[in-house]
């Protein structure tokens, strides 16, 4: 049982990881990242965008790592509250099964697949919602005022997903923060790799459309998974095959 529930969170923190890397790769933010590095550093676009020279490339490293570290605070502040809401749910009044709580989360996935995935249209929840200011505050203390302005206001994209992350994490109460941090760092990692290649978004831009039709089949396929509770057969599946396989090694 130890190793089905280990496969079982595996799971989680591959889904919260790929959840947070589509969050940056969506057309919601991707297209906005060179404006918003050029905004928090100061320097052009095209002067980022052209530019190899290793002091600028630290500035960009070190004002990313303050403007993720306001982001991080506040999606992780978010998911300990949902954590922490889905356990009180969970012994208030369904028990220690969380099964209901689970189909609801599959069920809000499954349908923001569909919206991430460009099959369902829902015009509330394509308006912006970022605070947006005339003049950043100076120095990396405005960067990180901006990470938080940006991860509480959110974008169209990110906020379906990310909800679909909150839910995970309110359906699993022990592992929901972490479910979270896993979400952070897929957002994280490719915003840092970007900041090195920033020529590269205009490729990914062309092709972002797919990138998110791709994550929504994930998402529904998720969701599904969750709503009939098919994640302890699957895991279970999964540990038979290696066992197998390490069995016919052995012999």
């Amino acid at each position: 049982m130890g190793i089905e529930a280990d496969t079982i969170l595996l799971a989680g923190v591959l889904l919260a990881i790929g959840a947070g890397a589509i969050s940056f790769l969506s057309p919601c933010v991707l297209p906005i990242f060179p404006a918003y590095m050029s905004y928090i550093t100061g320097i052009s676009v095209k002067e980022l965008q052209g530019s190899h020279n290793l002091k600028i490339r630290r500035q960009l490293l070190s004002h990313s790592a303050f403007f993720l570290l306001g982001v991080s605070l506040v999606f992780v502040s978010l998911g300990a509250g949902a954590s922490f809401l889905g356990q009180w749910i969970q012994d208030m009044l369904l028990g220690d099964s969380g099964l209901f709580l689970q189909r609801i989360a599959g069920v809000f996935i499954i349908f923001m697949g569909l919206f991430i995935g460009g099959w369902v249209q829902l015009k509330g929840l394509m308006k912006e919602r970022r605070f947006h200011h005339s003049k950043k505050p100076a120095g990396y203390a405005g960067t990180f005022f901006v990470g938080l302005g940006f991860a509480a206001g959110w974008t169209p994209c990110i906020g379906p997903i990310f909800g679909s992350i909150l839910l995970l994490a309110a359906s699993h109460p022990g592992q929901g923060v972490f479910y979270t941090i896993m979400y952070v760092i897929g957002f994280a990692l490719p915003f840092i790799i970007l900041t090195f290649f920033l020529g590269s978004t205009r490729w990914l831009v062309r092709h972002s459309q797919i990138i998110m039709k791709v994550g929504g089949v994930i998402m529904i396929l998720m969701g599904l998974v969750l709503f009939f509770g098919l994640m302890p057969r699957i895991s279970g599946f999964i540990l038979d095959l290696v066992q197998d396989t390490w069995l016919a090694k052995l012999g």
